[in-house]
């Protein structure tokens, strides 16, 4: 189970020109929202990734503005976990739970969650605030990290996850996030 003093949110990539192309793009920009404000109501730290900033173009600001007091850590890695500082924030939180939102889901999240969970990490990838261009590429990415033994959740399910219980404090708030 999910659990907020050991969980960390990785945002993948969620860049530019390449975001506008991704299927279902509206449903998985709002999850991913979703899941950025559920993870600052539950103290719940999120590190931001960036591929190759410099030529796919920053973060969409619909995301990014939501990141304000945090910086973008830019890699060329495919996985967040090929980059030593991105390595260094996550081992520096001291938290095992990792929830992965962004794209692609078959190059990045897909690689970033296989080789976390080759780390040690318990990865859950969450399926409803992933894309990639292609509908089929999505598909077969999630797959993959599945057979790899990284964990699927929803936004929804895990944000009711991290709190556990409706007497969770923050319950109100979170639920007015998913709505």
């Amino acid at each position: 189970m999910l659990r907020t003093e050991d969980a960390v949110l990785v945002v993948v990539d969620v860049q530019g020109k390449l975001a506008q192309l991704m299927t279902d793009k509206e449903t998985v920009f709002a999850n991913i929202q979703r899941m950025i404000r559920g993870a600052q109501v539950l103290a719940v730290p999120i590190l931001w990734a960036e591929q190759l900033p410099d030529k796919l173009g920053p973060t969409i600001p619909e995301i990014s503005c939501l990141m304000l007091d945090l910086q973008p850590i830019p890699k060329t890695s495919f996985s967040c976990a090929g980059n030593p500082r991105f390595v260094a924030a996550l081992e520096e939180l001291n938290r095992k739970q990792v929830l992965v939102v962004g794209i692609e889901a078959h190059v990045c999240v897909y690689q970033t969650a296989v080789d976390l969970a080759e780390a040690g990490y318990s990865v859950e990838v969450v399926e409803d605030a992933i894309a990639s261009r292609i509908a089929t590429n999505r598909s077969v990415g999630v797959r993959k990290m599945a057979a790899s033994g990284v964990g699927l959740t929803s936004t929804e399910m895990a944000l009711f996850e991290l709190m556990g219980d409706a007497d969770h404090p923050a319950f109100r708030e979170v639920q007015a996030v998913i709505k």
